[in-house]
Formats: C-alpha cells, structure tokens, sequence
C-alpha cells in the first residue's frame, strides 16, 4: 500500500504531455449509442442514457484508450471527460448508463459491459488500439470497472474476453456489493454483503493488472479504504502478481482530480509492459 500527497501525484504524471506534439488536436463526438439500433428504438430510456462521449487525438494511431465511469450510487451523475485526462495522447470513452430507479441490478453492469464491448469492437476506427483498452471509472463507476473486469460473465455476452482488458484502475468503487444494490434487495447500507454482484466475489488471479484508489481511510465513505485493501489483499491470495492501492492523504471520497495524474501514469507504465 502507498499513501500519497497530491503533489506526488502531479508529478508522478508530469512529461506525460510531451508524449504526443502540442500541436495534437483532439475531437470529442458526443452521445454514441453503444447499443444496437433495435434496442435503442426500443426504449426511450435506453436512446436517452446508453451513450458515450469519446475524446480522441485525431489524425495519431496506436494510441491508449481510457473508458470512464461516471460516480453518483448507481443513482444519479453523467457523463464527462475528467481535465486531467486530456492533452496526454490517450483517448477517453466517458459513458451513460441506465439508473436507479428506473432499473435495477443487474442493468448497470450489463450498460457497462456493452460500452467497454463497444469500444473494443469499434476504437480500431478513430485511430486506437484495442490491446490498450483501460477501464476506469469513480465511486459507482469503481465499482462498475472491477464488476466488467472481473465478473468475466458481463463481457462474454458480447464474445469477449475480460482479460483483454489492458489494465482496471478502480476510484473509491465498492468491492463488497453496491449499497444501491442491497437497498433494492431490502438489506441496508451498513450491513456489507459479498454476493456475485460483488467484486471480492470475483478474485482471480488472471485477471488483468488492478490499481485500486480511493482517498483517505479516516475521510473515505462507509470504510471504502478498508474494502479496497482487502480486495488487494485477497486478490494477491487468489495468486493474482499486479494488484496495487494507493490512498490519497487528506482527500475525502473519489477525488478525482487527484486520482487522475495516477491513473495516467497507470497506463502509461502498462504501455511500457506491452511494448516488451
């Protein structure tokens, strides 16, 4: 485990920039359906939140792609490009999902699975790689990026290997089950749950390299800390060689803007792994 001041963080991921010309130009495309065009007139609940943004460098190949989920308890939030992410040669997949109350588990999880499906068939044609796709995500979008990656069930509906999957790098997620999830099933937010829609549930020693972050124990949310470093603990039990955790000191819940220097010098430490 490390604990880290944010000034550690920002420099961990300065030059990082310099990597592609300044003068690179990145395009956003906005709300791009990720499912089929029959689900998508099927639903007017579907058309409206099962989208995406991707910000990309244009006219550069071969480049990494970050997909992020947004936080919000499985019950509110949208989708959105973090600062931190842009300028450094990487593309960024920002996703919608369905929401509680209007559905319940496990929608959100098969929305995710089917936006990380859709980058990895569809990346190749903005200039990307599909063997750098990186799933990111805060707070209820830490818990989607380790149920994707993980729970091999999600991703397979759609013929596809979790362990394709360059690396999950999971913000302040659950790791026991989602407490929106238990509240629907009656059992409340207290009261912690490992069942197979939990991460911890699903620890394997295949899986692809996990760097888990959350912010500091003492200001986290209902033990967050404490659940991430059991899941890392567990998991290098399980036989797994690169499970990580970092925990921002003085930073409450998800902080992201801290957490976004780390999570790019991830994937920029995975490329390096790649390329041997």
């Amino acid at each position: 485990m490390m604990r880290l001041f944010v000034g550690v963080g920002l420099v961990l991921s300065c030059g990082y920039a310099a990597a592609f010309s300044a003068e690179t130009k990145y395009v956003t495309k906005t709300d791009i359906s990720y499912v089929d065009e029959a689900a998508r007139l099927s639903d007017e609940y579907i058309k409206e939140r099962c989208v995406l943004d991707i910000y990309y460098p244009e006219g550069v190949t071969g480049y990494s792609t970050i997909v992020w989920f947004h936080g919000g308890g499985l019950k509110n939030g949208n989708k959105s490009v973090l600062e931190g992410f842009k300028n450094k040669g990487l593309a960024v997949v920002a996703v919608n999902y369905r929401l509680h109350p209007k559905v319940k588990a496990p929608v959100y999880i098969e929305d995710a699975a089917a936006s990380v499906a859709w980058v990895f068939e569809n990346i190749e044609t903005f200039g990307g790689d599909a063997s750098r796709i990186f799933v990111s995500g805060s707070s209820a979008g830490g818990y989607l990026t380790s149920m994707v990656g993980l729970d091999k069930r999600w991703l397979a509906a759609h013929g596809i290997d979790a362990n394709r999957i360059a690396g999950l790098i999971p913000l302040a997620g659950h790791t026991i089950t989602h407490f929106t999830v238990r509240a629907e099933r009656g059992i409340e937010g207290t009261r912690p749950i490992i069942d197979d829609l939990a991460p911890l549930y699903h620890v394997r020693s295949d899986a692809p390299p996990v760097l888990l972050i959350t912010g500091d124990r003492e200001l986290e949310m209902l033990g967050r800390y404490e659940e991430n470093a059991y899941m890392m603990r567990m998991m290098k039990v399980a036989g797994h060689k690169d499970t990580r955790i970092f925990e921002l000191d003085g930073y409450g819940h998800s902080p992201k803007d801290a957490a976004a220097p780390l999570i790019v010098k991830e994937v920029k430490r995975i490329e390096k792994m790649l390329k041997r």
